[in-house]
């Protein structure tokens, strides 16, 4: 059997891995991913070194408004990194096993912790917009259709057929950035909860929202979870925050809309306390894995 699922393959992954260390000396050790409007994260860096992703080699393109489209590796708080100013979702179009092409390059160029973020819909009800969630669990729905990035051959160069899930989001990470978001002054913002991922791009009905919420969601977006998988499945560890850029609408007699400009503007308005929270969180990660 073939180990090039939709066009990626191992050998693939590592041609982009070997480009990009060609074209750096920085050696990650962690990756953070940016989602809608939250690219200024990756202004955080130091002394940057930019890459479109139309310059790299079997990089898909992203094309959502609020997405750069752009790899920034360099220093975060002593720590070197890389940045992923923009995803790539299912919606665009892309095979899932290409929109999650990024998190094995990063895997074969040293990376060993994730960090994820996305702006997603308030499904629980005691939510506000603006509010942050730390991911704790999600479900994903593409998946109980047979959506899923680890379909097909799988590469044991990476990891294993069945990987585990049950702590796809690590533990000492969490309580990690809840004990940041107190040192700073967050808690009263800051969350923790499961997200689900949908396929989009429309916004979600009023029925599926509240069938989400009865199953246990606390929060609904587009992202996050495929990349999860994947990076899991190579054994590195995930943290994942979701900024709540709108309520989800769960009443009939609602006059309110789903729109992406609103989650711009909650990005904008929230930034620098995310920005300040993630950067904290990357300083107090210690090589080989382990949090101070």
């Amino acid at each position: 059997m073939s180990d090039c699922v939709h066009g990626v393959s191992y050998e693939l992954c590592r041609e982009t891995a070997d480009w990009l260390m060609s074209q750096t000396q920085v050696r990650p050790v962690v990756g953070i991913v940016c989602g809608s409007g939250l690219g200024g994260l990756a202004e955080m860096i130091k002394d940057p070194e930019i890459f479109k992703y139309s310059d790299i080699p079997n990089f898909p393109k992203s094309t959502v408004h609020g997405h750069a489209g752009r790899l920034v590796f360099g220093m975060l708080k002593g720590k070197p990194c890389v940045c992923m100013q923009g995803r790539f979702h299912l919606y665009e179009g892309y095979p899932i096993q290409k929109i999650t092409l990024p998190m094995r390059v990063f895997k074969l160029m040293g990376v060993q912790t994730m960090i994820m973020t996305n702006a997603a819909g308030g499904l629980n009800q005691d939510y506000k917009v603006g509010d942050v969630m730390i991911i704790k669990d999600h479900i994903n729905m593409p998946g109980f259709a047979g959506v899923n990035p680890l379909c097909g051959h799988n590469e044991d160069r990476f990891g294993v057929r069945f990987p585990c899930m049950s702590d796809a989001y690590d533990r000492e990470l969490r309580r990690l950035a809840l004990a940041v978001g107190a040192e700073l002054g967050f808690s009263d913002f800051l969350r923790e909860g499961v997200y689900c991922v949908l396929g989009g791009p429309s916004f979600e009905t009023i029925a599926e929202c509240r069938m989400l919420n009865r199953l246990g969601a606390d929060a609904v977006g587009m992202s996050t979870v495929h990349e999860v998988i994947v990076a899991r499945h190579a054994g590195m560890r995930c943290f994942a925050l979701s900024l709540i850029s709108n309520k989800a609408v769960m009443d009939y007699d609602s006059e309110e809309r789903a729109n992406h400009e609103e989650v711009l503007e909650t990005g904008r308005l929230r930034a620098e306390q995310l920005e300040k929270l993630v950067s904290t969180l990357v300083g107090r990660i210690e090589k080989n894995n382990n949090c101070c």
